[in-house]
């Protein structure tokens, strides 16, 4: 039996490494979404980022609900009122090994439903790349807002605000945002947006353009971006993608294995109101 891993799944960590490499993850998550403008704080024994020029969930979210099964049902009706408070549709929790292993009954009984099944992934193998990114430019944040917002569905309103967000993130010194130029094209093929915090670096989004896949841009991006997150000081480039998708399966083909796995909780917030 591997010590390293559970012995009820041996393709995830054990429970203890699994909890100390999710904390390590989690904080470098929080670090990314409070960029620039962004607020971390506490909510009982949850803690929670929101930042209002980035729609997306990963910046505004719920993780690490560590305490009793009291505490963490009283955390997640706070959690209602705060995610309303701040203007969000929905509250978000994940669900890691930060999160108590009771919490998919708690968040039963408190009308939390889950929504997606992720899985965190660290990068073993460092490939090798043809070094066709470059930097992204401000004149690129349009193309990659576009690709996003097909990616995630953004209305108008969310893309705008995106598209402030990326601008703040091309001051960042702790931020990677990469792109592929399209031959022949005034656009994009693809880019990568990737983060690094107290040693910990984050692949947190990758898109190519669906005329231009399986051409080896995406394994492009993701090498080289880890590679940058390396020379950054990273010791260790995870991922999140959805569990059993063509996203986790993409990752592994390129030197990505599962660790740990995540479950995302939401709350409707208009189904309060």
């Amino acid at each position: 039996m591997d010590p390293l891993h559970d012995p009820d799944d041996e393709t995830l960590l054990d429970p203890r490494q699994a909890r100390e490499l999710a904390g390590l993850v989690e904080t470098a998550r929080l670090a990314s979404a409070v960029v620039r403008y962004g607020m971390r704080t506490q909510v009982g024994v949850a803690t929670v980022v929101l930042n209002q020029d980035n729609p997306l969930p990963v910046a505004n979210h719920a993780c690490a609900l560590w305490g009793t099964g009291a505490q963490v049902a009283g955390t997640l009706m706070e959690l209602e009122q705060v995610f309303a408070e701040a203007g969000r549709s929905e509250a978000v929790v994940y669900a890691s090994p930060t999160t108590v292993g009771e919490v998919e009954g708690i968040a039963d009984d408190a009308a939390w439903r889950a929504v997606e099944e992720q899985v965190v992934l660290l990068h073993r193998t460092r490939g090798f790349s043809r070094g066709v990114t470059r930097p992204a430019e401000d004149r690129d944040l349009e193309d990659i807002v576009e690709l996003y917002a097909d990616e995630t569905g953004l209305s108008e309103e969310g893309e705008q605000r995106l598209a402030r967000h990326l601008a703040h993130r091309l001051d960042e010194n702790r931020s990677v945002l990469l792109v592929v130029d399209d031959p022949g094209v005034d656009r994009i093929a693809g880019f990568v947006q990737a983060f690094v915090e107290r040693g910990v670096g984050l692949v947190e989004q990758v898109v190519v353009r669906p005329g231009r896949r399986r051409r080896g841009i995406g394994h492009d991006l993701v090498t080289e971006a880890s590679e940058e997150l390396r020379r950054m000081g990273a010791l260790l480039v995870a991922a999140h993608t959805e569990e059993g998708g063509t996203a986790q399966r993409f990752a592994e083909a390129i030197g990505f294995d599962v660790a740990y796995g995540v479950t995302a909780y939401a709350r409707r917030i208009d189904d309060l109101l």
